[in-house]
């Protein structure tokens, strides 16, 4: 399997994952739709026939006033739950990534393709490589063979002190000029925008747009 599409895997991976917790999150949001609506409901009906009694024209009045405060009031509600319900996905997905980084025989091979894909966007023959604590406990005395399986054509030195992350790593030149990235925190980050739009279409889109998104993800 090529470097591209090892992690092209670890994003679909994610993408994934995201759809998966964003389906969780819809029906907590459709449950919460239907309180609201059914709550805002009575409290209309209730407050009508009140007004009712008192006086039909001015009843009539004050309700589609209180109608139209009532969809404001429903719109807000709405939007702040959805951007809950986005925000909770995203926090979760931290999570899943130290899952996979606590499964070596599944973890490693991405470090290895995360290494690869780094040193071929930097082009040098000298480089830094830094990662977790984790990771150089796990790496430090079989690193050159590890680096070198990876990047057969480049030296990479691995950087005595830990980087705090939660697993990927950061290849860097010597003078520190040029970096890549590819820490889990660093790689969310590129993706935030489109994962928030997958968890956005997963949570509000209809049905067939839904069934969309999650063959995009494929």
């Amino acid at each position: 399997m090529s470097s591209l599409a090892n992690v092209e895997e670890l994003e679909r991976a994610l993408l994934a994952r995201a759809q998966a917790l964003a389906e969780e999150y819809l029906e907590r949001a459709r449950r919460s739709r239907d309180r609201i609506l059914d709550e805002e409901n009575e409290r209309l009906r209730l407050r009508e026939e009140r007004e009712v009694l008192v006086a039909k024209a001015l009843a009539e009045r004050t309700y589609r006033r209180q109608v139209q405060r009532a969809e404001l009031t429903r719109q807000e509600e709405f939007e702040h739950l959805r951007w809950t319900l986005i925000r909770n996905v995203m926090n979760a997905l931290p999570e899943q990534l130290a899952h996979i980084a606590r499964d070596e025989e599944r973890y490693l091979p991405i470090l290895a393709q995360f290494l690869a894909h780094a040193a071929h966007a930097i082009k040098h023959e000298d480089l830094v490589c830094e990662i977790n604590a984790t990771d150089l406990h796990r790496l430090h005395a079989r690193w050159d063979t590890f680096a070198r399986t990876a990047v057969p054509d480049c030296h990479i030195t691995l950087h005595h002190e830990p980087r705090h992350c939660s697993g990927g790593l950061l290849l860097r030149t010597t003078d520190d000029r040029i970096r890549v990235d590819n820490t889990f925190e660093g790689r969310l980050a590129r993706m935030e925008e489109q994962l928030e739009r997958v968890i956005q279409d997963c949570l509000f889109a209809t049905a067939g747009s839904t069934a969309g998104v999650a063959r995009s993800l494929f």
